[in-house]
């Protein structure tokens, strides 16, 4: 690179930058643009600026402006790497010693307010705080502007300041730059020059900021591969080609054309789903293309995929507020001059317009869905599963998605089939309905393990849905609360009697010491099962149905599903699993159990209720000694007295459940049809299922 030489300079003045601060250039670099990278975006939307007006002002006046022609209103970006200059050159308006005065020397002081005060039909300036040249003092140690205005006669003038509040002005009295114009002239500091001096990181800073600008810009030559290496060619290495796709009509553009778009912002990724072209002008403009990615039912996805823009300029990919959170799961560009940003224009201040953008997204991305569900239901119903995920994450993280949501998104059923919600309510409506009125959605997360009760849930003549999405409980939640009287109940959480109650009827056919030796035969043997506490009952469920089922509560089930979405859900994190046992009176099995016991036990049993009935008695008539003196007047004898009493009925109660417990450990029915039950539940494992195995091949032979 050949470095540009001044000569024959004469001092026209020196002075000092307005201020109000000793040293500006501290809070420029730690407040205002902390993320030193943005220097280059800063520069060049300037150079943009410069570039735009000039053709502004010729379009609007006439002779003001010397004739030029617009394919050489190139921003062409220099690097000399051995020396660490970096240099933007423009073909703009550029400045006269005056303008400089006012928009460089005054800090903050941005030339855009004068400029659009004259041509306020003008669109695409950048600039708005007067803040951006400044954001080169973040890598440099020294800043020349070199400039000449398109105006008549006028003459090339220097800027020079080292990065304190003194500069120089001078003019240029042999002309090193041909035409009007500005440069801008970075002489990196040390560490800076080990970070921004290489080319390779040049281009990446300008294909990350600058791809979509309307005035080419230019970085060195594009290379070809000769002789083993890569050599410049003559044609010029043009940063921002095309124009973007999101400007253009939709009614001019090709589904070819929105993939080939896709597949330049993100190479190696999968072919969308399906776009959405944003083009609004009224109450905000906004412009944009969204698209939807395969996100194979998986809420690992990326996250910071969709990139906001401001007149063309890169601003950032972090779009909390302006993109509802559940749709940042899409890829994608938004531009807009609306959107309020802060000084550096490196991210998203709040107000009332972003609000509203945000509102217009999600309401846009519905629209599409259901315009795709109407034009091409099947097509829809294939891609549904992988869109399930955002419009689940919808009705968890918005409190506006599900009344636009509910027309177009879908329940899929055991065995495939699909319904939109009012079609799924017609469906089940006439027998799915409790003893209350409430009609019941009955649903499983795995057809495999939970098979057992999708069966006999489908011998009632009940539907089943599969729900086996990440956020598929979550979104029960919603559901529950918007459709009217109605409740969701997993197919394991209860027996299919109990699922759907029909009926007040008492199941509980066993009642008394039959119940509690029934039910202390199956308790005795649950009770060393670490983690996992069970409740044990008896009802009628049919003699064809399972002799014993497991189910796990729905509420507790679901919030310990939820603590893994939900931080708040903390105090659920030490809960045991809860289970209930429910054992089917009717099967001629448990029937066998309860009768051989009764028999075998019974002498035993005799002996132990009668020390039971024993202690109670003791209990009752010291209970009615004592009616009518309180704990605290008793003496301490008579305390200790009713402590005895209780502490005899607890050792005759141990007694009898000794004898209940020792019968059932050696009982293989008993041991087989816990193991059954469990393997149905999915909750048989490890050394259990081995066991189960081994005594299931005993049993055969």
């Amino acid at each position: 690179m050949t470095k540009t030489k001044f000569k024959e300079f004469i001092i026209m003045k020196n002075g000092q930058i307005s201020v109000t601060t000793e040293n500006i250039f501290p809070i420029i670099k730690s407040a205002l643009y902390s993320d030193h990278e943005i220097f280059l975006r800063e520069i060049i939307s300037n150079a943009i600026d410069a570039t735009n007006k000039l053709k502004t002002i010729s379009n609007n006046t006439s002779g003001e402006v010397p004739e030029f022609n617009e394919d050489d209103l190139k921003i062409k970006v220099t690097l000399d790497e051995e020396n660490g200059i970096l240099t933007v050159s423009d073909k703009g308006i550029g400045m006269t010693e005056d303008e400089i005065e006012k928009y460089i020397n005054q800090i903050a002081y941005s030339g855009v307010t004068d400029f659009l005060d004259k041509y306020k039909e003008n669109a695409g300036i950048i600039g708005h705080f007067g803040l951006g040249f400044y954001s080169s003092f973040l890598v440099s140690k020294k800043v020349e502007i070199v400039t000449r205005s398109y105006k008549k006669d006028s003459p090339l003038v220097k800027w020079s300041c080292d990065g304190s509040p003194e500069y120089s002005i001078e003019e240029v009295t042999e002309n090193p730059r041909e035409g009007w114009g500005t440069d801008i002239i970075m002489y990196l500091d040390d560490e800076s020059k080990e970070e921004y001096g290489k080319k390779f990181k040049i281009q990446q800073l300008l294909n990350k900021y600058c791809k979509f600008l309307p005035i080419p810009i230019v970085f060195g030559k594009k290379t070809t591969w000769k002789d083993g290496k890569q050599v410049d060619t003559e044609e010029d290495n043009v940063i921002n080609p095309d124009e973007p796709l999101w400007l253009k009509k939709p009614s001019e553009l090709k589904d070819e054309d929105y993939k080939n778009f896709f597949r330049s912002l993100y190479p190696g990724e999968s072919e969308p789903m399906f776009w959405i072209h944003l083009n609004v002008s009224e109450p905000f403009n906004l412009t944009g293309i969204l698209f939807m990615p395969n996100t194979k039912n998986s809420i690992i996805v990326k996250k910071n995929t969709t990139n906001l823009y401001a007149n063309r300029v890169f601003v950032t990919d972090i779009v909390e507020g302006i993109v509802p959170d559940f749709l940042q799961l899409l890829y994608g560009v938004i531009d807009s001059p609306d959107i309020p940003l802060n000084v550096s224009r490196s991210y998203l201040q709040s107000d009332r317009n972003v609000k509203k953008i945000a509102g217009y997204i999600e309401k846009k991305v519905a629209d599409k869905l259901k315009s795709i569900l109407k034009e091409d239901r099947k097509l829809f119903e294939e891609k549904w599963p992988d869109m399930k995920l955002f419009v689940d994450y919808g009705f968890v993280t918005s409190d506006t998605f599900y009344e636009r949501a509910k027309d177009f998104a879908l329940f899929t059923d055991t065995d495939g089939k699909c319904f939109t919600y009012d079609e799924y309510k017609t469906l089940i409506e006439a027998e799915q309905k409790d003893k209350d009125g409430n009609l019941v959605y009955l649903y499983a997360t795995d057809v495999n393990e939970q098979s057992v009760y999708i069966d006999a849930c489908h011998s009632k003549g009940y539907n089943v849905l599969l729900m086996d999405g990440q956020l598929d409980v979550l979104a029960i939640q919603t559901l529950e609360r918007e459709f009217e009287k109605s409740k969701f109940a997993r197919v394991d959480s209860d027996t299919i009697n109990n699922l759907i109650k029909k009926d007040n009827t008492d199941d509980n056919v066993i009642t008394g010491r039959d119940r509690d030796v029934v039910t202390g035969l199956f308790k005795s043997r649950l009770n060393n099962i670490d983690g996992k506490n069970f409740t044990v009952n008896i009802e009628h469920m049919g003699e064809d149905e399972l002799p014993m089922v497991v189910s796990q509560n729905e509420w507790t089930r679901r919030q310990k599903d939820n603590r893994r979405w939900q931080s708040q859900s903390f105090m659920f994190g030490g809960m045991s699993d809860n289970y209930i046992i429910t054992l089917n009176a009717d099967h001629e099995l448990i029937k066998k159990v309860w009768n051989d016991a009764s028999k075998s036990l019974k002498t035993e049993l005799d002996s132990a209720y009668a020390e039971i009935d024993a202690a109670q008695k003791v209990i009752d008539d010291f209970n009615e000694s004592m009616k009518d003196k309180k704990w605290e007047d008793r003496t301490e004898e008579e305390k200790q007295k009713e402590n005895d009493n209780w502490e005899n009925k607890r050792n005759a109660d141990k007694k009898r459940d000794d004898v209940i417990a020792k019968y059932s450990e050696g009982n293989e029915i008993i041991s087989q049809l816990i193991d059954v039950a469990f393997l149905a539940g999915g909750i048989l494992k490890g050394d259990a299922l081995v066991k189960f195995l081994k005594r299931t091949v005993s049993f055969i032979h």
